[in-house]
């Protein structure tokens, strides 16, 4: 800590004051430039302690912010909650693949649904419902986006999804947003926000 060494640097500058020889003074130059690195060393604590308020303000400011974004859709690689409407998910299909296709599994980590997609970064709607067209139960659904080419898988990666923002809340310095389903996710990993879709 910098406050700890600046404590430790007076003692010493102090005591080496007290008990220099008097025949044998400390050299002016040498008694400015420890008291230059004085000065330092006492400034950089200064601009720490104010660096620490504002970091403080910044954070109350984010919250005020992100209070606002509570009843909100946010977009992050986090699994999405489905209550009957559809999911908008969104994700990058790897460089050279021929193929795109979306692996669907539940909170058990089930796979309850594939289908495939244009080869495309845009965003597309999962309708909740499986192979052979019955609606999905609600819960929290993760999506992975499989990239093929040559019939060989060559990626897996989790595809972003929207979800709605139940509450954000400050932890160890990160602003954390709590989704619909208990899920969490870092204000900081979230790359979209839109207002709540009507079925």
């Amino acid at each position: 800590m910098i406050s700890s060494d600046f404590q430790t640097f007076l003692k010493m500058l102090t005591v080496q004051m007290q008990n220099q020889d008097p025949l044998n003074p400390i050299e002016s130059t040498d008694y400015a430039v420890q008291l230059a690195t004085f000065s330092g060393v006492e400034q950089q604590v200064k601009t720490n302690d104010l660096l620490e308020a504002v970091k403080g303000q910044l954070g109350a400011m984010s919250m005020s912010d992100l209070a606002g974004w509570v009843g909100k859709e946010v977009r992050a690689e986090a699994p999405a909650w489905y209550t009957g409407a559809p999911v908008t998910i969104q994700g990058t299909p790897a460089s050279g693949a021929e193929r795109a296709v979306v692996q669907v599994q539940n909170a058990a980590g089930e796979t309850v649904d594939r289908f495939e997609i244009p080869v495309s970064s845009e965003p597309v709607e999962w309708s909740g419902r499986d192979a052979a067209g019955n609606r999905l139960p609600d819960g929290a659904y993760t999506f992975t986006l499989q990239s093929y080419s040559h019939d060989k898988l060559v990626s897996e990666k989790q595809m972003s999804a929207f979800s709605e923002v139940k509450e954000a809340r400050m932890e160890d310095g990160e602003v954390l947003l709590v989704l619909a389903g208990g899920g969490e996710v870092k204000a900081s990993d979230v790359d979209a926000l839109r207002l709540p879709q009507t079925p």
